[in-house]
């Protein structure tokens, strides 16, 4: 379905969320099989496919040490539907296709009833994303980067679905809120409630008036977690973040300030992610990103994805360097990233986890 952005606030995000390419009409009529059913009455109002199909080539590099692979980053795969009496339900999995024995079912992600009568109340119930930190409360369909930066890595909860109840909404068009409890074990359906939970409370601030900037978002996250054995989180009891989206014009900035006091032997972290951007046409945008982070002893940071495949170790202090070009075909639903990195891992306790290399991956985002 074909959605307009007003003409006169346009942040860069709302730039790369509109289609740029000429026969746009195409990815229109494309895109339109995702809804399936729609109607004014009766107790189904609408049915939509869900998704996003993601692959990635990469190659990281560090002392002579080197990997690189072609693969499937995700498969998803489900429905949403809207119902009478403002209410809404999704049902999504999650699909290993580099699974090469055909058992591709992994997990449900997405998998709630909701209930959203207004933008300041948007209700849900059962499995669903518990996001927080900057990267962590942006759906991969949306990202910047390729990947998450090692900030969220580090103090997110990358499981990401978790059974519980939450409510979010926008307040005189300038408050956001969100709150919530979750059961943090980790099954790959809903909850068995066997380990502990953790809650999340968040609020947000859009200073873009004052400012004098079109988005200037400030969002404050905080979350506790009762510490649990069994659970499907990082192993800190408190976490918390500070971010900021300023936007105006062509350019963007980015942040996120972030720690965690860890339990389980896990210290505590403090980390730091500065993203600026610039949208050189409708088509392309550049990005950088610095990612540091320091851990209050040994061994209390781990590696991204794919720098972990070429160190396996754990550390103490990170710092990364970013730089991505990306191409937005059809804004977020059709798009293609390329990122080069350099990362730092200190290794105090000189047990295998000091990391010192690059790496390239590109790769295609679809969703729908």
């Amino acid at each position: 379905m074909k959605r307009q952005v007003a003409a006169s606030v346009v942040t860069p995000i709302a730039l790369a969320a509109q289609p740029i390419l000429a026969d746009t009409d195409t990815y229109d009529r494309i895109w339109a099989y995702e809804t399936l059913y729609a109607s004014e009455s009766g107790a189904v109002r609408e049915l939509d496919l869900s998704g996003r199909l993601q692959a990635d080539a990469y190659h990281f590099d560090a002392d002579g040490i080197d990997e690189d692979d072609l693969q499937w980053r995700r498969f998803r795969f489900g429905f949403t539907a809207r119902f009478a009496g403002d209410w809404m339900a999704q049902l999504e999995g999650d699909f290993d296709l580099n699974e090469s024995s055909g058992d591709w079912y992994s997990r449900l992600t997405d998998a709630y009833i909701g209930w959203q009568p207004d933008k300041a109340r948007d209700l849900r119930i059962l499995k669903h994303s518990a996001g927080f930190t900057l990267d962590g409360a942006i759906s991969s369909k949306k990202l910047l980067t390729l990947q998450r930066s090692n900030l969220t890595n580090n103090l997110w909860f990358t499981a990401e679905y978790f059974t519980g109840v939450s409510m979010k909404g926008t307040l005189d068009n300038n408050w956001d809120y969100r709150v919530g409890i979750f059961s943090s074990d980790g099954n790959d359906e809903w909850s068995k409630f066997d380990a502990g939970y953790f809650t999340l409370t968040s609020a947000g601030y859009n200073f873009s008036e004052p400012l004098g900037l079109e988005n200037a978002t400030v969002r404050f996250d905080y979350v506790y977690n009762q510490r649990d054995p069994q659970a499907n989180t990082r192993d800190f009891g408190n976490v918390y973040s500070l971010s900021g989206k300023f936007e105006d014009g062509d350019w963007g900035l980015w942040t996120d300030l972030a720690g965690g006091s860890g339990y389980y032997g896990q210290p505590d972290v403090t980390g730091l992610s500065l993203m600026p951007f610039y949208n050189i046409s409708d088509l392309t945008q550049l990005i950088f990103r610095y990612t540091w982070l320091d851990s209050d002893g040994d061994n209390g940071l781990r590696l991204g994805r794919y720098e972990n495949a070429v160190v396996d170790g754990r550390g103490d202090r990170y710092s990364e360097y970013y730089a991505g070009l990306n191409l937005f075909f059809y804004g977020h639903k059709l798009k293609w990233q390329t990122g080069v990195q350099y990362a730092e891992l200190d290794d105090n306790a000189d047990d295998g986890g000091a990391y010192d290399g690059w790496g390239i991956t590109t790769g295609l985002r679809i969703s729908w």
